[in-house]
């Protein structure tokens, strides 16, 4: 294996160990708790399973999760007056709605009611607008591809005056992934379903962050030795034994999966300087910096 590891479990960790020991100093200068309330609509259960797991995260943390859990049926009206209650509510110190939302409500109309000081996710379109703008900070922004950088500056990869691309557009990694990356004074380049040529796009940059929901796309071919890889897929595929016949559960009698990310991650690791692993690499950032964003929050309204 030619490329270094980067770690996301062990740096998320490290982040969320920060983020206890500021906690616990917090109260014990009589200070409040940071809490974050947590937002969920409908039953889905992999929606379920993340708010559940930030909800552990909190605890753990010392901070205070309060959960709000919505029939799939609410209303926009009721869905907007509980938002405006956790923004008069001096003990919430972050707001998350857990997307994606159903599709008779107005997602954006919802993020646009988040007090942007509760805005711990980064999703208003305000944060992301002054993202997006020259000389203007955001309070928060989004906790994937915050951690995408994060990753990177740990690992010593140096972004000023790279050439980076970022595999997706989406509004929740791939768009402010590029943002930060064009703060951070990388030369961006955003792929997507009509770029002509995505190999060799690909092969002329110093940094990969792949967001594009394709499992195993990026071939190692298409990276230029050297580059640092961050992979954000998250993507389900038949587990294979060693001849290439899929794995059977015995319980179920169903082909097991595995899970892999966008990039394949045997080739790529052969030739890339930095890659992340999936899973244990982007993953677990996205709590920790959650968790930072919380704690921030607090902060900002100590003041």
């Amino acid at each position: 294996m030619t490329a270094q590891l980067i770690d996301g479990t062990a740096i998320a960790q490290k982040v969320r160990n920060e983020v206890k020991e500021k906690v616990a100093k917090r109260i014990a200068e009589g200070k409040s708790q940071p809490g974050l309330a947590t937002v969920l609509v409908g039953n889905r259960i992999d929606s379920a399973t993340y708010v559940s797991m930030k909800q552990k995260a909190c605890a753990e943390l010392g901070m205070t999760s309060f959960h709000h859990p919505l029939p799939a049926n609410v209303t926009q009206e009721e869905l907007e007056k509980l938002i405006k209650e956790l923004n008069a509510d001096p003990k919430v110190n972050g707001i998350l709605v857990q997307l994606p939302l159903p599709s008779h409500l107005d997602e954006e109309r919802v993020l646009s009611l988040i007090s942007i000081e509760k805005d711990v996710d980064g999703f208003s379109p305000i944060n992301l607008g002054r993202l997006a703008q020259k000389g203007r900070e955001p309070l928060f922004v989004p906790c994937t591809p915050y951690g995408c950088i994060y990753l990177l500056k740990e690992a010593g990869v140096t972004i000023k005056g790279a050439n980076a691309v970022v595999l997706g557009r989406s509004n929740i990694v791939g768009m402010p992934a590029a943002l930060l990356l064009i703060k951070e004074d990388a030369t961006v380049t955003v792929v997507h379903s009509r770029t002509k040529d995505i190999p060799a796009v690909l092969r002329d940059a110093d940094i990969i962050i792949a967001a594009i929901g394709r499992a195993q796309m990026v071939r190692g071919d298409w990276i230029k030795p050297g580059a640092a890889v961050i992979d954000v897929g998250i993507n389900g595929v038949p587990a294979l034994d060693a001849h290439g016949n899929p794995v059977i559960n015995e319980k179920t009698g169903k082909p097991k999966q595995k899970l892999v990310g966008d990039v394949n991650f045997e080739e790529a690791k052969e030739v890339a300087g930095f890659i992340t692993p999936v899973p244990g690499g982007v993953g677990p950032m996205t709590i920790a910096m959650l968790m930072a964003n919380t704690l921030r929050a607090a902060e900002i309204q100590d003041t």
